[in-house]
């Protein structure tokens, strides 16, 4: 059992001869009932609060279709592919890449006249078919991609996915930056 005690002491009475001296009483209390009590407010608590419930994402995940072929594909004409590289370069294209490299493009973070104006651009003309893919290489930095899915916020673009790289994309990037390194 639990206890405090409180023993005599000095209480600062005047001592003498006309002066009866007072019993000292040694006060004990039990402190069983309150770690009891304590014990039973904690549970009580505890089983009458209400638990944070999990809060849900809207996902927009496409229409069935019966043909395997066609489950992920998205067209052509709404499609943009962005790529990120080092020193805050931005590569895209449109569509499918060429094996050319024909249609595959550099830009920056530019708000005139880089992958803001693209993104705006593509939508006014793919509208809602519109689908960004991103793609970071091992070169691009965390800020850019950041950048990159905060103009995705910007623009209202609803479809987009982060994705890995393709070696010849990825390869095309690694030339393209050593050229502008070379300056040719």
């Amino acid at each position: 059992m639990a206890s405090i005690d409180s023993g005599g002491g000095d209480s600062g009475h005047k001592k003498g001869p006309g002066v009866k001296k007072a019993k000292k009483l040694s006060t004990r209390v039990d402190m069983t009932p309150l770690v009891d009590l304590a014990f039973l407010l904690i549970t009580f608590f505890i089983f009458t609060t209400t638990l944070s419930t999990p809060a849900g994402m809207k996902l927009a995940v496409p229409k069935d279709t019966d043909k395997k072929d066609q489950m992920n594909a998205a067209k052509e004409s709404g499609a943009l592919t962005i790529m990120l590289g080092k020193n805050n370069q931005v590569f895209f294209y449109e569509g499918q890449l060429k094996p050319d490299g024909s249609n595959f493009t550099v830009s920056s973070f530019d708000p005139e006249t880089g992958i803001r104006s693209e993104i705006i651009k593509k939508k006014k003309q793919a509208g809602e078919d519109l689908v960004v893919v991103i793609k970071p290489n091992e070169d691009a930095t965390y800020k850019n991609t950041v950048d990159v899915l905060d103009e995705m916020t910007i623009n209202v673009v609803k479809k987009f996915a982060l994705v890995s790289i393709t070696p010849n994309e990825n390869q095309l990037v690694l030339a393209t930056q050593a050229r502008a390194a070379t300056g040719k």
